[in-house]
């Protein structure tokens, strides 16, 4: 079997067609969202505690863009949401108390008692400065103190003839001596009389109390009757409203009337604590929703999600009440949806903590958390929780869900339902159309020019290109739509009217050109010498792997030399990276494995005697990865059997024990590299090119320049099943097949090998052999 060589049209980007765009396409109208989709389908279905729901999607892929979308669309066919009000509690006014409103209904009961308060106050204030009430107040004061003239007249009178005299003071009535000297058995029954007259006075003032009070309350009760009616006949069919109103009327009724006997000053700050004390505290409107309520909250701090408490300063002093509490995204989003950020929620894990105790016990608790461990704040409120039935939709890259949540117990508890978006999907001609649908939508959207035909065609091919397949599509349409407003921003730069293929390619170019620098440096030292690459001739044990660097922004590809140099010995396969620490595991899995190759194709009768030191040249910065195997492979082989490999080949690939060639990543970035280091050195040879694994064939989705060398055989792609096809390639001699004694041919490569391990096991001492 020989390396197949791959033609153009299997290289370039591919064209694909449609018969017409899918108009008003999402991204979850692909079938890589279409997992998501069913799950978010089910998991807002069921409404018992703990289907919460994971979004998980890689970067870009649309995965918070396209679950608002979808979530939007979910929430405008359920009904809308309920009002949450706070009211004062007026037996525990540091506990205030939530009611559930339907929607509107808060907002218009507050503003009703806004109004109805200084209607209140002010048919108060009218009715205790009313003639008739100040007459009563005065013709019973007048009657009283008639009643304790009366009583004093008598007392003074018995208190002259023995010489004293009867005064009333804040006290009291006291003796206080007159003309002369009491005798002391007068004194002593005047004393008796004096008493028994100030326990008289006290009853008097008592019943003078209670009569006024009971006047004032007689009063206010017909003041508030009429505004307070109405407010109670427009709510009492609400739940706790006509209750509260009631426990309202008993309050004013018992409160209120007592401020009139204070000095007007006071009366003026009393009646403004008044307003406040009911006043309707509205944490969650719905009056303005048409549906359920769908919230994104992109900061989950504690006080973002479960509210706070205000304070304000008065005469020095912070002071507080229950109109100054503040509402969270739950109590927003509390009966629909609250969508977060995982990544943002990971981040802090008291957030988290409070989440999942308010999803344990479904409610809604205010904590002042900056206050814990401090002195208690005379009147600060603990409001009553607000029982929460919200559905919470976590969205984020699928390695926060398992780094940041997987070991979490309590994660599987709440977050039951995972909508899991792929990161491609199939170039299906119903994906192709929605596809289409969505780049014409998001230029509609944003104003820009409308792509053509051929511009569509051109980032579909894109597309195929980021998802590294020829079949495939990428889901990170959040790329394809940077590229598409980057066209649009060109074409109409240029004056165009229309975005087309040249605007998306011109826009590829000059993004290509911000992001290359490192790129350019890295092949500038190449085509400079400083890094050691030949794209001609032939070299033992030396052969050109393939590398992909880059940032995040960018990634390419470049070559890099792999040496071998065999010797006498038992060490095997000597991996320099392991030994300084520079290769990690998967790379060190790599050489391991080409060790076990090696013993199961040359050791059956005889042990292993060699030692062969494997390297990446000129790299220091560590190496990662075994798509550098089969190329170190063949540079053992190469070392081993005397014969040269060609460098203007390059090679990528991993390898198993049974000497298949294995898929790697970024295939198109490798081959890319090689051609532009072939480049870069003059002019192409017309034998330049690069070999993959089979395996790897469906991800060639190459750039113009590269298919377009290839179609006029000036560089090749070739593709290879395995060690044999390899090493006949690059090496431009046969493998060698054992015969029934297991030999190979003497000319072959495996022959050469075989000859040259049998000469070292010769050449060994028998303690070194042994």
């Amino acid at each position: 079997m020989t390396a197949r060589e791959i033609p153009a049209e299997r290289l370039g980007v591919p064209r694909f067609a449609w018969r017409e765009a899918r108009e008003g396409a999402g991204a979850f109208d692909l079938s890589s969202h279409a997992r998501a989709r069913e799950a978010l389908e089910f998991g807002l279905a069921l409404r018992e505690p703990g289907f919460n729901v994971f979004v998980l999607g890689q970067d870009r892929s649309g995965r918070m863009t396209a679950t608002l979308e979808f979530l939007a669309a979910a929430a405008a066919r359920a009904p809308a949401g309920t009002d949450w009000v706070y009211l004062n509690d007026f037996h525990r006014p540091h506990r205030p108390k939530p009611y559930a409103l339907p929607a509107g209904v808060g907002r218009r009961f507050r503003d009703r008692m806004a109004a109805l308060v200084p209607r209140i106050r002010d048919s108060l204030a009218r009715a205790f400065a009313a003639e008739s009430y100040q007459a009563v107040v005065r013709a019973e004061g007048e009657r009283l103190r008639a009643e304790v003239a009366q009583r004093m007249a008598g007392l003074g009178e018995a208190a002259r003839r023995e010489g004293l005299d009867v005064v009333e003071t804040e006290g009291g009535f006291t003796l206080v001596g007159a003309a002369g000297p009491p005798t002391a058995a007068a004194s002593e029954l005047l004393a008796g009389e004096t008493t028994a007259a100030n326990r008289w006075l006290a009853e008097l003032r008592l019943r003078l109390a209670q009569w006024h009070g009971d006047l004032s309350r007689q009063i206010a009760e017909q003041a508030v009757a009429a505004p307070l009616d109405e407010v109670v006949n427009e709510f009492q069919t609400y739940a706790g409203l006509a209750r509260w109103l009631t426990e309202m009327r008993v309050d004013l009724v018992e409160r209120v009337p007592r401020l009139f006997a204070e000095p007007a000053e006071t009366i003026a700050a009393a009646l403004a604590l008044t307003q406040r004390r009911y006043a309707v505290n509205l944490i969650a409107d719905r009056g303005d929703d048409a549906h359920a309520p769908l919230v994104l909250e992109p900061n989950p701090t504690y006080e973002n999600l479960f509210g706070r408490i205000e304070y304000r300063h008065e005469d020095g002093a912070l002071q507080t009440d229950f109109t100054l509490i503040r509402p969270g995204a739950l109590h927003r989003a509390n009966g629909g949806v609250l969508v977060l950020r995982a990544e943002a929620l990971a981040a802090d894990a008291e957030s988290w903590a409070f989440l999942k105790a308010a999803l344990r016990d479904r409610e809604i608790r205010i904590e002042e958390r900056h206050r814990a461990g401090g002195p208690p704040l005379a009147g600060a409120p603990r409001p009553k929780p607000v029982p929460l039935e919200v559905k919470i939709v976590l969205v984020g890259h699928p390695r926060t869900h398992a780094a940041a949540f997987g070991l979490d117990p309590d994660f599987q508890t709440h977050f039951r339902i995972r909508a899991d978006i792929e990161p491609d999907l199939p170039a299906t001609p119903e994906n192709v159309a929605t596809y289409a649908g969505m780049i014409r939508r998001v230029a509609s959207a944003a104003g820009g020019l409308p792509p053509d035909d051929a511009a569509v065609a051109r980032l579909l091919a894109m597309a195929a290109r980021w998802a590294d397949s020829r079949e495939r599509l990428t889901a990170a349409f959040e790329l394809i739509e940077d590229l598409l407003r980057e066209a649009i921003a060109l074409a109409r730069s240029a004056g165009r009217k229309a975005v087309d293929a040249g605007a998306v390619d011109d826009a590829i170019r000059q993004r290509r050109r911000r992001n290359a620098r490192i790129e350019d440096r890295v092949h500038e030292a190449i085509a400079s010498g400083q890094v050691l690459i030949d794209v001609r001739g032939r070299e033992v044990g030396q052969i050109n792997a393939l590398t992909v660097q880059g940032d995040v922004d960018h990634s390419f590809g470049a070559p890099c030399r792999v040496t071998a140099r065999a010797a006498m010995g038992r060490r095997g396969v000597i991996n320099v990276e392991r030994d300084v620490a520079l290769g990690g595991p998967i790379q060190q899995k790599g050489a391991m494995v080409i060790q076990g190759w090696l013993a199961g194709r040359f050791a059956r009768r005889v042990p292993l005697s060699f030692n062969v030191s494997v390297t990446f040249e000129q790299s220091y910065g560590g190496v990662e990865g075994d798509s550098a195997s089969m190329a170190e492979l063949v540079a053992i082989l190469s070392d081993l059997a005397g014969l040269p490999i060609r460098q203007d080949v390059a090679m990528t690939g991993s390898v198993n024990q049974r000497g298949q060639a294995q898929p790697v990543g970024g295939v198109r970035h490798k081959i890319e590299g090689f051609f532009r280091a072939c480049a870069d050195a003059g002019a192409l040879t017309g034998t330049q090119g690069v070999a993959i694994p089979a395996a790897n064939e469906r991800n060639l989705v190459l750039r113009d320049e590269v298919a377009e060398a290839v179609a006029a055989g000036r560089f090749h792609v070739w593709s290879v099943r395995d060690v044999d096809e390899a090493v006949e390639l690059l090496m431009g001699v046969p493998a060698g097949t054992a015969g029934p004694d297991g030999a190979y041919p003497p000319d072959s490569v495996y022959g050469r090998v075989v000859a040259q391990l049998a000469m070292f096991d010769a050449r060994l001492s028998p303690a070194e052999r042994d």
